[in-house]
């Protein structure tokens, strides 16, 4: 990201103190994890990068902390609560929408760090975030590593009918901004339970891009997630990992109402 790029561009500098955020109309070449391109046309998305430094003790989680906030931001509502919730989590930085035609791609969520090195040595952390508002008339416009996994791109406009980029930052930043702070203080065990109330993976046979494959169960106190495979659980802690669940017969999902730009 642009402020990734000018972080290293400092060198040894001081860590800044304070957060800073920074928003995109749009983007033209918008890199995601694995190098994976993200791209948006001016309001179609809303797409900011938000840097701060962090020195928590442990950094396991983080993406999925990062994830956990903005889903509560957007759908406050748990399982339970007057429904399911739309905004679900996949694993370890993706952010979806789920409902009664299937699993739609919201956006997705990128962390960076820079600076110290070394167990509680602070660093800056860059987190990048792209939610899609409203659908693209080509649904590789947003995403088209989304296309090519069969998970079409889905919009919060499908569950905030008038969301605009602007007001889904302001939902999303100060709660993201104490997220990360309480991530901080104490990790990611305090969080396991607010992202298994929303992990749209959990009990769904998945398949990892290292061969890797069986049902997946949750994940540990340490963020790492859980697959049950023939040889007995096993953990996968590994970022550069790619997981997708399984779609039985591989049949196209139907259209949900259009919200297309």
């Amino acid at each position: 990201s642009e402020l990734m790029r000018r972080l290293r561009g400092q060198g040894g500098a001081p860590l800044q103190p304070e957060p800073v955020l920074l928003v995109a109309e749009e983007q033209t070449a918008g890199r995601g994890r694995l190098g994976r391109a993200w791209q948006s046309r001016r309001g179609d998305s809303l797409t900011f990068s938000l840097s701060l430094p962090l020195q928590p003790v442990d950094w396991s989680g983080l993406s999925l902390v990062v994830g956990i906030s903005v889903a509560e931001s957007l759908d406050p509502r748990t399982t339970g609560q007057t429904g399911p919730s739309r905004i679900r989590l996949k694993w370890p930085n993706d952010v979806w929408l789920s409902g009664p035609d299937g699993d739609r791609k919201l956006g997705g969520i990128l962390v960076e760090t820079a600076g110290g090195t070394g167990s509680g040595t602070p660093r800056q952390v860059v987190i990048g975030i792209g939610i899609n508002i409203c659908r693209p008339e080509s649904a590789a416009a947003a995403d088209p590593n989304a296309v090519a996994a069969a998970v079409p791109p889905g919009a919060l406009r499908d569950v905030w009918p008038d969301a605009t980029a602007a007001g889904a930052l302001v939902q999303i930043i100060a709660p993201l901004v104490q997220a990360l702070q309480a991530f901080e203080q104490s990790g990611f065990a305090p969080f396991q339970a607010r992202f298994a109330a929303r992990d749209v993976l959990a009990g769904r046979e998945v398949r990892l891009s290292d061969g890797l494959h069986g049902t997946a169960h949750g994940v540990g106190n340490n963020g790492a997630l859980l697959v049950h495979t023939a040889s007995g659980m096993t953990p996968v802690t590994s970022s550069e990992v790619s997981v997708r669940p399984v779609v039985a017969g591989g049949a196209g999902q139907r259209p949900q109402e259009d919200t297309t730009c």
